[in-house]
């Protein structure tokens, strides 16, 4: 198990919301579906747009560059362009805590 660094209150991040935190040095995009959070990496793996600004439908996020499509749940691509996959992170809610558990 990593270690957890709280990077948001509930308040922060509303339903439908989407943020992008730096944890380490690391851009990471954290998302609020219907009050089930997910974090992955911020930028799209294709040309480097920041996912934290794409669209969210259900559980995936489509890169506002150029349309890649990512699952929220486990970073696999689901449209390209792009071909690699970001990675997931488990996120935590401790009261009114959202922390990101790292590697």
């Amino acid at each position: 198990m990593g270690e957890a660094t709280k990077v948001a209150a509930k308040q922060d991040l509303k339903p439908g919301d989407a943020l992008c935190v730096e944890v380490n040095g690391q851009k990471i995009a954290l998302f609020n579906v219907e009050g089930t959070y997910y974090a992955i990496d911020d930028t799209c793996t294709h040309v480097g747009g920041s996912l934290s600004q794409g669209e969210v439908s259900s559980t995936s996020v489509t890169c506002p560059w150029h349309g890649a499509q990512f699952d929220l749940e486990t970073g696999n691509v689901v449209r390209a362009p792009a071909q690699d996959g970001v990675g997931t992170y488990k996120v935590l809610v401790e009261g009114d805590d959202i922390k990101i558990e790292l590697p």
